[in-house]
């Protein structure tokens, strides 16, 4: 029987046996040598006859994130040509990895005829093996910059087809119609990695404080947050609707857990094409049981700390590359300060009738009934008085979700409260304290014109051992949009769902 060899990806199969030997292997080189090469499989350009200096040492393949453990050590990236400059006997390479941004000088006398002239015809975004000796320059460009790798060797694993988007100014809607092909941008880029960070650090602290993860469902028989913003599809014969929220199931799951949170997609099918606005968003909604308004906002408070600062702290190279003042960003510390929505309406009339305008268009300021919903104006006037994000509270409750808790002694306002960013970003938190009556959650249900059977499983939990509780969702976009100082919200997540935009 053929000799068995476990296979590897894009290798073919030789004499009946699949064989994942390397060169190195070939030549006799140790075991931890071979497991240092790299390994690319067969592509349109076998790599095996690809242009190559006459002898390369063995190299760590390593990440361009961490190129400054190894000035003046051979190493191996491999990424894509994003840039490329010289002329004559000297190229340089821009090349990115997907962690990083390096210059690779390829110099005559330091490569083979062949491999030089190879790298001045290669189209940009071919995907490349890369070997070289690290060297610190200060004046070296790149991502994060101060060391350029002198090329010994290059493998060509892609020649790409002639890249569509060039350095040349674009179009948004010629960059969204190829959204695929933009992510690969340094902008992009380092949006997709700081929001990385705001996520994994949302789910951090939770995890760290108590709170347990559990999933809650994407279709749903019925609306949380209002009838007018749903997606609707059938069930097997029934309507069923993309989820508005999971708030509603993590409260079932609070008398379970005592401190849950979900994290997924949500759906508003809102007719809205502003920029603070997408059909999909990801929201993460903690719910806590024995919780009240005050307990919450202080939760809050400190939660919203917590991402600012890991933010600043873990992606200070993306947010210099965003061009991302951070003054601001540096003094979210908890407390945040508080204001009832009737002093902000208030606030709002008195500088309304001094005619301030507010940006980004520098719109006169609308004054606002009692009762009136704040829209972007109204929010980005009362988050421009204070230098850090703000509570406004105790909004009415004809604006609000039928769930959100009376007011002792005052009906007509809810104990809600919504958190909002400065610098014209608006709302980034909605959260309140639910009710916990079954009788004052039945009325609401009532008064909202919904179907009391639909929400039957809902008004048991206030029958089986209710107790106050609370909760609150943050989207993701709207806090990326904020922390990266974003002018849109499209730019948020990687492939942004609009009013008119489904594709790509």
């Amino acid at each position: 029987m053929a000799e068995w060899r476990r296979p590897c990806a894009g290798v073919p199969v030789r004499a009946g046996r699949l064989d994942c030997r390397s060169r190195a292997e070939n030549s006799g080189a140790s075991l931890s040598a071979r497991l240092k090469r790299p390994h690319l499989g067969k592509s349109e350009r076998d790599v095996k006859n690809a242009p190559r200096t006459r002898s390369t040492p063995l190299a760590d393949i390593i990440r361009i994130e961490h190129i400054a453990r190894y000035d003046g050590q051979p190493v191996t990236l491999q990424g894509w040509l994003q840039l490329k400059t010289g002329k004559g006997k000297l190229q340089f390479l821009r090349v990115r990895d997907g962690t990083g941004v390096i210059q690779a000088v390829i110099f005559q006398g330091s490569v083979t005829p062949e491999l030089l002239e190879a790298a001045k015809r290669l189209p940009l975004e071919s995907s490349l093996v890369v070997t070289g000796v690290v060297k610190a320059d200060p004046r070296a460009p790149g991502i994060p910059g101060g060391y350029e790798l002198g090329v010994t060797d290059l493998q060509v694993v892609q020649e790409s087809a002639e890249y569509p988007i060039g350095p040349k100014e674009h179009g948004v809607e010629f960059l969204m119609d190829n959204r695929h092909l933009w992510l690969r941008s340094n902008r992009q880029w380092a949006i997709l990695r700081v929001r990385a960070t705001i996520i994994k650090a949302m789910r951090d602290w939770l995890d760290d404080n108590g709170f347990i993860l559990v999933d809650t469902p994407i279709l749903t028989p019925s609306a949380a947050e209002g009838t007018t913003t749903l997606f609707q599809t059938d069930f097997h014969g029934e309507p069923a609707f993309l989820a508005q929220t999971g708030q509603l199931y993590n409260e079932a799951n609070i008398f379970a857990v005592g401190k849950t949170y979900c994290f997924g997609p949500t759906f508003r099918a809102e007719k809205s094409k502003t920029r603070r606005h997408l059909q999909e968003f990801w929201m993460v909604e903690p719910e806590i049981a024995f919780c009240k308004l005050e307990d919450l906002l202080e939760i809050e408070e400190q939660y919203v700390s917590y991402i600012v600062q890991i933010t600043l702290a873990e992606r200070a190279n993306e947010l210099k590359l965003l061009e991302r003042d951070t003054t601001a960003l540096a003094k979210v510390i908890a407390p945040f300060p508080r204001i009832s929505y009737d002093d902000a309406v208030a606030m709002i009339n008195a500088a309304a009738a001094r005619g301030v305008t507010v940006p980004p268009n520098d719109e006169p300021l609308p004054a606002i009934a009692w009762g009136d919903d704040f829209g972007a104006p109204a929010e980005t006037f009362v988050a421009s008085q204070f230098d850090r994000p703000v509570f406004v509270h105790h909004y009415p409750s004809a604006i609000k979700a039928f769930y959100m808790e009376p007011e002792p002694g005052r009906a007509e306002v809810c104990r809600s409260a919504d958190l909002l960013a400065p610098e014209g970003y608006g709302e980034i938190i909605g959260g309140s304290e639910r009710m916990s009556d079954p009788d004052v959650l039945l009325a609401a249900i009532d008064r909202h014109g919904l179907p009391r059977q639909a929400y039957a499983w809902y008004i048991d939990l206030r029958r089986y051992g209710s107790a106050p509780h609370s909760g609150f969702g943050l989207g993701v976009e709207r806090t990326v949009a904020w922390i990266c100082g974003l002018d849109h919200i499209r730019e948020t997540i990687a492939f942004p769902r609009m009013l008119n935009r489904l594709n790509p």
